[in-house]
């Protein structure tokens, strides 16, 4: 149920659409309540995809990521059926494909925003993506991993604009 708040911030936009577009329909816009086939992102995800390709030197993850994004459901579990069908949406073609995907797979894995179960179609049959601020946070916290602070640092701000507080740093820690 819309709050009276999300009501008039959507009729404010819708106002500013026309405004700008007139020319335009909604027969001309992909609008998530009339259609099939979305799904649910973290608005801050963005941010969280730039941090994964920072900590990925020359192998970028968010492609990867963002596919898998595309398969989730509420439930957070993608089942890989085809995965060279993943590889080519995350990006990757040639004979290498399906190996250079399971490596940025892997990675996923190893930066914990993915863990993963082996199935019929290989390592990465069943896939759970985890919260992705939270793996952030953790990584922000460990020495291991050097998360570019002006991404986090933007990150944080994103969230606190959205009401996000999964990441927030608690005062009592500090």
């Amino acid at each position: 149920m819309a709050t009276k708040r999300s009501v008039r911030m959507s009729n404010k936009r819708l106002k500013l659409r026309q405004q700008h577009w007139p020319e335009i329909t909604e027969d001309d816009l992909w609008l998530r309540s009339e259609t099939k086939g979305f799904t649910t992102i973290p608005r801050g995800l963005s941010l969280i995809m730039r941090i994964m390709d920072s900590l990925s030197l020359q192998k970028p993850l968010s492609s990867t990521y963002m596919t898998l994004w595309c398969y989730a459901f509420d439930e957070m579990m993608v089942t890989i059926q085809k995965p060279r069908q993943m590889a080519l949406e995350s990006g990757f073609s040639g004979q290498r494909a399906e190996n250079t995907w399971r490596e940025r797979m892997k990675r996923l894995e190893e930066f914990g925003f993915i863990r993963s179960t082996v199935g019929a179609t290989g390592n990465f049959h069943y896939v759970l993506l985890l919260n992705p601020y939270s793996v952030v946070k953790e990584l922000n916290e460990n020495s291991k991993y050097d998360v570019p602070p002006v991404l986090f640092n933007t990150l944080i701000d994103r969230v606190d604009e959205i009401g996000e507080t999964t990441i927030m740093i608690d005062e009592s820690e500090g």
